[in-house]
């Protein structure tokens, strides 16, 4: 695989400067969500039929650089390299309109929720204004697998920072808005399933878009590794070569089932600076905060679109 800039915190320099951060699976405690509530959301007039339409297949060619063939191998055993791949139904790329619409910015991953409308990636992944999901990612093709979908609503721990204990919080979640035949993302894409982290040694699949900046395949990456923890921190790492800017939010994915392609979500790329160290070591170690209760504070803020308020 081909990486030719070693990445800040997993997106561009540019974009970490310009963004805005953005402000179990327990089902008996879902609500429905009210009528204009939620986290830092927009008004009706951002669809998913207009996301469609906007980032277009010519935009989408356009905003990224000439694409490689790469790996076509798809089956990855622990070998301490990613490799490209197809991608998976659950697992896309965020987009949103920024200065120069570029490329996509952050990874990000559907999860089971009551409505079935709910994304999630890294706290510092900002959205932005008009942001999009696109799952199964193909760089240049006319019509996206899984489709186009506006991201609605977003929603971050308050208390989330890129250091110290405030890293530890490094997640988000995002609602999207139905198609254009009304249907919820989970119908056509399927969820993974948010588990708590069962400890700091896992074995892990690690599924991430890098930006084309960073790797001109751009192509989706996956990578089975074992975590270990990160000292001084509630969070895990993993030593695997190729994740690059773009990855932010990369779902860290135990259990995973070839055949249904899901798995149980322990974990998403982030954390400390980002989701890992500077340097030379930048694209070859990651991080990951623990699914604890604070997550799942914040997942059932989401599913009743409820702004996130701490203490």
């Amino acid at each position: 695989m081909v990486g030719v800039l070693v990445r800040f915190s997993r997106w561009s320099r540019a974009r970490w400067v310009r963004a805005l951060f953005a402000g179990l699976y327990v089902v008996a405690l879902a609500a429905a969500v009210p009528e204009g509530a939620g986290g830092h959301g927009r008004d009706d007039g951002w669809s998913s039929e207009e996301a469609r339409r906007f980032w277009g297949p010519a935009r989408m060619s356009a905003a990224t650089k000439a694409a490689t063939d790469g790996d076509k191998d798809g089956a990855q055993p622990i070998t301490g390299s990613a490799r490209h791949f197809d991608g998976v139904p659950t697992v896309g790329v965020l987009f949103y309109v920024g200065e120069d619409m570029r490329d996509h910015h952050c990874t990000a991953s559907v999860v089971h929720s009551p409505k079935g409308n709910l994304i999630i990636s890294a706290g510092h992944c900002g959205f932005g204004d008009d942001a999009a999901f696109v799952p199964g990612y193909r760089q240049g093709e006319s019509k996206q697998p899984y489709g186009v979908w506006a991201v609605d609503r977003s929603f971050v721990d308050p208390r989330r920072e890129d250091t110290g204990d405030g890293s530890d919080l490094d997640f988000a979640f995002a609602t999207v808005k139905a198609d254009g035949r009304g249907r919820q993302l989970e119908r056509v894409t399927g969820a993974n399933r948010l588990v708590r982290t069962p400890g700091y040694v896992n074995r892990v699949t690690v599924i991430g878009y890098p930006s084309s900046e960073s790797d001109p395949a751009d192509r989706a990456i996956r990578c089975t590794a074992m975590t270990s923890r990160l000292p001084g921190h509630r969070q895990m790492t993993m030593r695997c070569d190729g994740f690059y800017s773009g990855t932010s939010g990369s779902p860290w994915l135990a259990d995973f089932d070839e055949k249904t392609r899901t798995g149980d979500l322990i974990g998403v790329l982030g954390g400390l600076n980002g989701g890992g160290p500077d340097g030379e070591e930048s694209d070859k170690v990651s991080y990951s905060p623990m699914n604890d209760d604070e997550i799942f504070k914040l997942y059932v803020d989401a599913i009743n679109g409820r702004e996130p308020r701490r203490d």
